[in-house]
């Protein structure tokens, strides 16, 4: 198989089959705070994907060619969290500048970004599972891909429902689990997908 197949592979498998949000339950918080509106999400998809994009690329060869070789490989998740960070503060004075509404909108989940567990997991398991750059990459694109399909399509649906004939008990919060509990459902479904090796 090349590189190129398998690279493909590796971003529709963290995507869609194994999602961050729907499958290991990775950055709940902004997943249910943020998709009330549709340009909240996308811009909270598209800060995520930027940030665990660019986390990647910087942590990866951090722990490869100076944690390693320094014998001090312990410190990443350390590391990991001061590279978020400083994109996060990146990320946020750039939406702030180009776009104060959406900053506005975004609120306390834009810092938040630093203490997303699937930022942080993401990075973490590439350096776990020792993979190469490449499938590094892979699996940065995918799973942030993966949140931002997934909080869009979420708040598409909210959206839906808050014009629906809801019983007055469901309405709010616990309907919007019960919608993200059938597509968990509806994604694991696709896990039969998946070729034996």
């Amino acid at each position: 198989m090349s590189v190129f197949i398998a690279f493909l592979l590796a971003i529709v498998n963290t995507m869609l089959i194994d999602n961050v949000v729907l499958s290991r339950f990775y950055g709940i918080c902004p997943f249910l705070g943020v998709s009330k509106k549709v340009n909240s999400s996308l811009g909270m998809g598209a800060a995520v994907v930027f940030v665990i994009v660019l986390a990647t690329v910087i942590c990866w060869p951090i722990y490869t060619y100076i944690l390693v070789p320094a014998q001090i490989p312990f410190m990443d998740t350390v590391t990991y969290i001061l590279v978020i960070a400083s994109l996060v503060q990146l990320v946020g004075l750039i939406i702030k500048k180009y776009s104060p509404t959406l900053y506005k909108n975004l609120g306390i989940y834009l810092p938040l970004i630093t203490t997303n567990c699937a930022v942080l997991g993401v990075v973490q398991s590439n350096t776990d599972q020792s993979m190469d750059f490449v499938m590094s990459l892979a699996n940065a694109l995918g799973t942030s891909l993966g949140f931002m399909l997934i909080i869009f399509v979420f708040s598409c649906i909210r959206i839906r429902l808050e014009s629906s004939n809801v019983p007055k008990a469901f309405k709010g919060l616990p309907i919007a689990l019960i919608t993200a509990a059938l597509m968990a459902i509806a994604f694991v479904g696709l896990q039969g997908m998946v070729p034996n090796a």
